[in-house]
């Protein structure tokens, strides 16, 4: 099982630094939320919170990911970056793949885009963007971008749907090795989506019945779709870990990557960069590198 690092919320200065540790101590990838911005007034209720208000201040730091990651690549080697998740229907499809593209490349393969659509009605009307058809976009602003990014590098591609249109192009550079697409989401859209898209499936922070339940209805919808022998991953987000057991317990249940945020497991202060630093090592020690 592979161990990665929620950098949600984390001072844009702090992020590099972040990265060259967390590949020391053995990470294998880092996750990257996406929040363009913070609307004062939202129309909507947070859906994973029980009051439905948002859990984080106006200032809550929110990097653009793209350039995070761009950034973090920049001063490492080895280690890994995705988004969780990037809020696909706001952005033109081909601008994004031509994003990812680059940065595939001169990361090295290094680089992942987890999906998701955003729930936050202001957001579609201040980026001018259609809220009512944010899932059919979605799904065909996958299929451009993994036609891009399909690791074959540039090559002609082109795309006629319902929401996107285009003729012949080519987009270079463009990596030689596949890009993985993820799709985040408990819904039962969003699950289908991941199981009909994506090359794995993101939680969102969770108790285990309702990862087992995702997990379970995931292998479902994979059959259905013919696609149960293709690789795909699990990343997940528990809540109520108690101990290294109950990873290897979710290794059993299918999940192959664990996505963390040590700071909050050892009670650090969350603004202190040092106390992070530290609370990362601690969680190498006692958890990614423990012996059985």
């Amino acid at each position: 099982m592979k161990w990665s690092l929620a950098g949600a919320m984390i001072d844009a200065l702090d992020l590099c630094e972040l990265a060259q540790v967390a590949e020391e101590v053995g990470f294998d990838s880092i996750s990257l939320s996406d929040s363009v911005f913070y609307p004062e007034h939202v129309s909507a209720p947070y859906p994973y919170s029980p009051d439905g208000k948002r859990m984080w201040a106006p200032e809550a730091p929110m990097p653009d990911p793209f350039i995070a990651m761009t950034a973090m690549a920049a001063v490492t080697k080895r280690i890994r970056f995705y988004t969780n998740v990037l809020k696909l229907p706001l952005r033109d499809p081909l601008l994004t793949a031509k994003q990812l593209s680059t940065m595939a490349v001169m990361s090295g393969n290094r680089i992942a885009v987890g999906v998701g659509l955003s729930w936050i009605p202001e957001e579609f009307a201040f980026t001018r963007t259609d809220m009512r058809t944010r899932g059919a976009r979605t799904d065909e602003a996958i299929e451009i971008i993994k036609a891009v990014c399909a690791g074959r590098g540039p090559e002609w591609v082109e795309f006629h749907g319902k929401h996107y249109d285009f003729d012949r192009l080519m987009i270079s550079p463009a990596p030689d090795r596949a890009l993985p697409v993820y799709v985040g989401g408990h819904s039962e859209a969003g699950l289908r989506r991941a199981a009909r898209l994506g090359d794995g499936w993101l939680s969102v922070n969770t108790e285990i019945d309702e990862l087992t339940a995702a997990i379970t209805r995931l292998g479902e919808l994979r059959a259905e779709y013919g696609r149960s022998d293709e690789p795909f991953e699990i990343n997940a987000s528990p809540t109520g870990i108690r101990d290294v057991d109950d990873y290897r317990a979710l290794a059993e249940l299918g999940v192959t990557e664990v996505r963390v945020s040590p700071w909050h497991l050892y009670g650090a202060d969350f603004t202190d960069a040092q106390a992070r630093l530290d609370a990362v090592r601690r969680f190498s020690d006692e958890v990614v590198n423990a012996k059985s």
